[in-house]
């Protein structure tokens, strides 16, 4: 009789370990995967990809720690025109393009994947009187701030519109008879692509 009960008590802790494991895996398999926006460590690669539309280019490397990130970047805008993104512009007669420049860039997660930043860009712009195709460059260290959201396709690409604005104090070129005076404010949108190459919740 006890070798019966025994063996019946055997059998049933069975069945109820077995009715366990088969709960734990369809929690497991249930269970959503985090969301990005809740990553603790993350190493991103992103490209401001109309720069290679205009025969130039931006690369950046980014680093997260939970809510923090910074960016290093070095953009070439090609034959993009920014003189129409300065504010109380008065040099009309002139093209302003970025040359190769680097920049530094210190952002926060203010909700989800929504990030506000600011910065320090050392630009150098050439310069092109447009009526006679003279060109000078010219030396700016820009600063200011920018927003822009982070939307993920799947967990590792990302499409990342903003908008920036610049800073920057008074400089001047002479071009024979007219001088160039370079935007203190410059608005822009801007549009990265970016890539989640690794990441630790």
């Amino acid at each position: 009789m006890k070798k019966g009960t025994i063996i019946i008590l055997i059998l049933c802790l069975a069945k109820f370990w077995a009715f366990a494991q088969t709960d734990t895996a369809k929690n497991s398999i249930k269970k959503p995967p985090p969301h990005n926006y809740e990553v603790k460590h993350a190493l991103e690669l992103e490209s401001l990809v109309p720069m290679f539309l205009t025969g130039g280019f931006h690369f950046a490397a980014c680093y997260r720690y939970e809510k923090f990130r910074i960016r290093i970047s070095v953009i070439n805008g090609g034959n993009y025109d920014a003189e129409p993104a300065g504010i109380n512009n008065s040099s009309a007669g002139f093209k302003r393009y970025y040359q190769t420049s680097p920049g530094v860039f210190f952002g926060y997660n203010i909700w989800k994947n929504l990030e506000a930043y600011t910065y320090l860009e050392l630009h150098t712009f050439g310069i092109e009187q447009k009526s006679t195709g003279i060109k000078k460059d010219i030396h700016s260290t820009d600063f200011g701030g920018g927003i822009s959201y982070q939307f993920f396709i799947g967990h590792r690409f990302y499409i990342q519109p903003g908008f920036h604005i610049y800073l920057r104090k008074d400089n001047t070129l002479n071009f024979d008879k007219e001088q160039y005076h370079i935007p203190n404010v410059d608005l822009a949108p801007v549009l990265r692509i970016g890539f989640r190459y690794w990441k630790k919740y």
